[in-house]
């Protein structure tokens, strides 16, 4: 049946039905324009309705059009990523997106390089955050919007200037299937698998080689096609991993197959899983950032990760502050390009950490606190009254919670292997007032004993799984090398070996004066009798003024 809008038949042209789309929209929200669809009747365009309430779709058929039409997308989908889908191809000159309708539009500038687009998704599906979208040709033959009454064009022409802007300058080396990446300020820890969520948003990652190169870490990764690299390069470079730092800047390689001969934490073919995991000697540790330069490592300015478009506020919001916040230049956030927030090990968005199979005679909160402040922040500490041998551990960040879990998973912790799992809850709760809680949950918010309070601190490149041998700080000139071995051993510990470093490390005190403290190694037995050492030692007295400083080397003596 004809649809009467305000009480009148309307029959169009193509381009006057697309305008009236947008403009009889306009007060409903983007999410209701073209309710009614727009079919061809004898060469005009009708606005027709069903009587039933199931999406009307745009009648299609086969003749090539510079307009694309694809359907099946998410309904949080942003203008930036339905263009991403485009540029590959060629110019895009116009998008639009009917989130309600699961369907958008996509204008690009002649025939030739929509007929490629529909011609490479006809072998291969699109997707779109994670959704398989279909790709044909639509029977409009341009999209004809009018700019002044809607507020999502307003926001498709930022998408299109931003894009435009992205894909204006010359690709050096010429597009390829490997990408080069190098992250700079890399002032937290980024890994393979990392690189591999990040990246195989955009497609499907082949491999990825790892390597240290000029003091910075860099990557090498490999797409099945030109297209997918080059959609890569144009949505993620310049973005931050997290909040004003870890910065991808992306080229495309002189290489154009990578040969992996190794599946482990340095290089991963994903189509080989048979791979064995011997070394790769020369690459940078994921784990510690040994070996980049001052203005690398200490780089400032971290806020928590704060987004690449579309993971997490688009990535924008990001993990937790985060991995991403505008996917136009700056964060991975923004308009973004779909991401969502990265799910499950060895990256989620939470903060909050389970801990189970814990001795519960000698657990508690300040044990905890010790053994995660490794790799973060602890804010809090439950021990879960029913249940002590659980815990809920709050982190500053959920890069640090990721940290911990990477780290002390599967540990043996008071003769027991713990368990470490992203947890459900966002916060850990304190106890109501009145509320029987027996010690067992504790805020450690304002604690003087937080490692990386500082951004970019230095602690940040001394992060190191659990290992036999620990790294002692902050000891004053007095103390010697026995009085270390007699503190450990009085506390249980056998020393094994030790070691003073030949250099001192020179800290500020808190009267502008230059206060000389040496450092250390030690060597315990095992890896447990380690983990057990750090959690008694660490704030260890050594004087009036001086407390030990200890966590995990990378090391051996």
């Amino acid at each position: 049946m004809t649809l009467p809008v305000t009480g009148t038949v309307y029959s169009h042209t193509l381009d006057q039905a697309m305008t009236l789309a947008i403009v009889a929209g306009a007060g409903r929200g983007s999410e209701e324009l073209m309710t009614a669809a727009a079919v061809p009747t004898n060469g005009a365009m009708t606005l027709t309705a069903d009587n039933n309430n199931d999406a009307k779709k745009v009648k299609l058929d086969s003749k090539p059009s510079r307009v694309v039409h694809i359907r099946n997308i998410p309904t949080d989908v942003s203008e930036t990523e339905v263009i991403h889908l485009g540029i590959p191809f060629g110019k895009v000159t116009n998008v639009l997106v009917l989130k309600g309708k699961n369907q958008a539009f996509l204008e690009m500038a002649d025939e030739v390089a929509a007929t490629q687009m529909v011609a490479y998704f006809a072998n291969g599906t699109a997707q779109l955050r994670g959704r398989s979208v279909y790709v044909q040709f639509s029977n409009h033959k341009e999209l004809k919007t009018d700019q002044t009454h809607s507020n999502a064009n307003a926001s498709a022409q930022a998408a299109l200037q931003a894009a435009q802007s992205m894909t204006g300058g010359d690709t050096q080396g010429g597009p390829n299937t490997v990408l080069r990446v190098i992250i700079e300020h890399m002032v937290y820890p980024v890994t393979l698998d990392v690189l591999q969520q990040i990246f195989s948003r955009v497609g499907k990652v082949l491999k990825i080689v790892t390597f240290t190169k000029n003091s910075s870490f860099q990557a090498l990764i490999q797409y099945p096609d030109v297209v997918t690299a080059q959609a890569a390069k144009l949505q993620l470079d310049g973005q931050n991993i997290y909040n004003s730092c870890c910065t991808l800047r992306i080229e495309y390689s002189k290489l154009t197959s990578l040969n992996v001969k190794y599946n482990n934490d340095k290089s991963r073919d994903y189509t080989n899983p048979s791979l064995p995991t011997g070394g790769s000697p020369g690459m940078l540790s994921p784990f510690g950032l040994h070996g980049l330069t001052p203005s690398l490592a200490g780089f400032a300015g971290m806020g928590g990760m704060g987004g690449m478009p579309g993971m997490g506020g688009g990535m924008g919001g990001g993990m937790g502050g985060v991995p991403f916040g505008g996917l136009m230049p700056g964060n991975l956030s923004g308009a973004g390009i779909g991401m969502g927030r990265l799910q499950g090990n060895p990256l989620t968005g939470g903060t909050v950490l389970l801990v189970s199979n814990l001795d519960e005679e000698m657990a508690s909160p300040e044990a905890l606190f010790t053994l995660f402040g490794v790799y973060g922040d602890v804010t809090r500490v439950k021990i879960l009254f029913n249940k002590k041998d659980n815990a809920l551990v709050q982190m500053a960040e959920p890069h640090q919670a990721n940290l911990a879990l990477s780290h002390l998973d599967k540990v043996k912790v008071w003769g027991r292997q713990i368990r470490v799992m992203p947890s459900k809850h966002q916060v850990v709760q304190m106890p109501k007032e009145g509320q029987p809680d027996a010690g067992l949950t504790k805020d450690f918010t304002n604690s003087p004993l937080h490692r990386f309070k500082k951004p970019g601190s230095k602690n940040y490149q001394n992060i190191y799984p659990p290992s036999a041998t620990l790294h002692l700080s902050n000891i004053p000139p007095h103390v010697t090398e026995q009085d270390i071995r007699q503190a450990f051993e009085v506390a249980g510990f056998d020393v094994k070996n030790f070691k003073f470093f030949p250099k001192r490390d020179a800290i500020e005190g808190d009267n502008g004066q230059r206060r000389d403290h040496r450092m250390a190694l030690v060597q315990l037995s095992n890896v447990e009798d380690a983990v057990m050492a750090l959690i008694k030692m660490h704030n260890y007295q050594l004087s009036d003024a001086n407390h030990l400083r200890v966590s995990f080397s990378k090391s051996t003596i």
